[in-house]
């Protein structure tokens, strides 16, 4: 675990992905943190408050996001990225998911920077970690299933060393890697996008770092720096 690494190939960088990674060791995470709970409505009642009048469809990093599918045939009706889907649900319906302390932390910062964030439990990823192209023989269960589903080439997803995708685009997770209670060495994922200069994502990253300290303590540890 301790030589964990994680890479992106050029393919990718050249679609217009930016992103940092970082990893946690020995993170405690709870069902729920009643300090988080009260920092976290004030959050959402700012950003609530930050869209009011607004058309968060226009919004130029969910469009840098929505560009990105285009770019390897994707459907943006069909494959939604992560930010735009929790930031779009909590402005109409008034509904943030709340699943455990280090999750709800990853999509408090993504609701509020339009970053797409994921999180993987490293006790169960295979080696290493690459963002890369996918070429259709990958090994792909999402979260929720027991069984996988056909992985389509071409896409850009984050696959360990024995060839399991553990995250598709920015919007699909996998079963196996999801965070639970038990989870305390994690890779987290910053991403962004052709519209998201890397001092943006840095400032992510930062509060990130931030609360994963402050809430659930472990050891951060920064992997490399794609620009």
């Amino acid at each position: 675990m301790n030589n964990f690494s994680f890479s992106v190939t050029q393919e990718v960088l050249d679609l217009g992905v930016r992103i940092l990674g970082i990893k946690i060791t020995g993170a405690h995470n709870t069902s729920e943190n009643l300090e988080f709970e009260t920092y976290k409505k004030g959050k959402l009642k700012q950003v609530a408050k930050d869209w009011q009048g607004k058309n968060y469809k226009e919004d130029s990093i969910l469009q840098g996001f929505r560009d990105l599918h285009t770019k390897v045939g994707r459907s943006n009706r069909d494959f939604v990225a992560s930010p735009e889907n929790l930031l779009g649900r909590f402005l109409k319906k008034g509904v943030f998911p709340h699943i455990n302390t280090i999750v709800d932390i990853y999509n408090l910062i993504s609701i509020e920077s339009r970053l797409a964030l994921g999180a993987h439990d490293i006790n169960y990823v295979h080696g290493n970690i690459t963002l890369r192209l996918t070429d259709g023989s990958e090994n792909f269960v999402p979260l929720g299933y027991t069984e996988p589903e056909k992985a389509f080439p071409q896409e850009y997803a984050y696959v360990d060393d024995e060839n399991n995708i553990v995250c598709r685009l920015e919007v699909l997770q996998v079963e196996p890697t999801k965070i639970t209670l038990e989870s305390k060495d994690i890779f987290f994922i910053i991403q962004g996008n052709s519209q998201t200069p890397i001092d943006y994502i840095e400032t992510a990253t930062k509060n990130l770092v931030d609360l994963l300290t402050r809430f659930c303590a472990g050891e951060i540890t920064y992997l490399n720096q794609i620009k």
